[in-house]
């Protein structure tokens, strides 16, 4: 049996003596767009850093069968954990393509980098007719598809998004969880999601883990949370 892209088990994180997570255990399959839910300073927030290096964690993070627990956070995202932090972390004093490019800063062949930029300005042909601007001329939906983007250039395993709809509006939203889900379905892509939106992330979702104080209080597919009356109060307004 193939091994989950992600296996997280008994993840412990936190911030100084502050303990955030205590033990989780999720895992993400190939191909497959899963959510974290739960309310805000539930742990989801940390989860994320924590897979990504950006903070001390202890337990056990398999990438392809693989613990990259003891790896930094540079050595994990070229073993191919791509983060799209909270607030899209563009670099708004740099253009679009040098934002792309810094994407790209672990390819050392130009070639390699200019193939890279082509294909995704033709995923993102607004992209290409503002590759000279400053990013931070960028509306705030524009700016996410960059980091999007950006992340994307050098093919990770998994893509992992931090409330990605967060200060944007619906139509933008829609448009953005479009193209998770393009990506997801035409490229196979593998996807962790966190986001408060839970009624449209249920919807692109395969399966979703409820985070609840640092522990998994509830897991399923995505159908089957989208009926649980527990969800449905919490998240859903219904």
């Amino acid at each position: 049996m193939t091994a989950p892209i992600l296996r997280v088990r008994e993840l412990h994180a936190g911030y100084g003596s502050i303990r955030v997570l205590h033990g989780i255990d999720f895992e993400v399959e190939d191909g497959e767009i899963v959510a974290l839910l739960g309310a805000n300073g539930a742990g989801k927030t940390t989860t994320l850093r924590a897979l990504s290096g950006m903070i001390a964690a202890k337990g056990s993070i398999a990438l392809d069968g693989k613990d990259v627990i003891a790896l930094d956070a540079s050595e994990r995202t070229q073993r191919g954990i791509a983060h799209i932090p909270q607030g899209r972390g563009t670099f708004v004093d740099f253009t679009v393509e040098e934002n792309l490019a810094l994407g790209a800063y672990r390819m050392r062949d130009k070639r390699a980098i200019r193939s890279a930029l082509d294909y995704w300005y033709g995923i993102f042909p607004w992209l290409a007719e503002r590759r000279a601007q400053p990013a931070g001329s960028l509306s705030g939906g524009e700016q996410q598809m960059l980091a999007v983007a950006r992340a994307l250039m050098v093919e990770p395993r998994i893509l992992m998004c931090d409330e990605p709809s967060l200060g944007l509006a619906p139509a933008i939203t829609q448009s953005l969880f479009a193209l998770l889900e393009r990506l997801n379905k035409e490229r196979g892509m593998a996807i962790l999601l966190v986001e408060q939106n839970a009624r449209l992330t249920l919807k692109i979702t395969h399966r979703a883990y409820v985070i609840e104080s640092g522990e998994i209080r509830l897991s399923g597919a995505a159908a089957e949370l989208r009926d649980n009356p527990l969800i449905q109060r919490a998240y859903l307004g219904t």
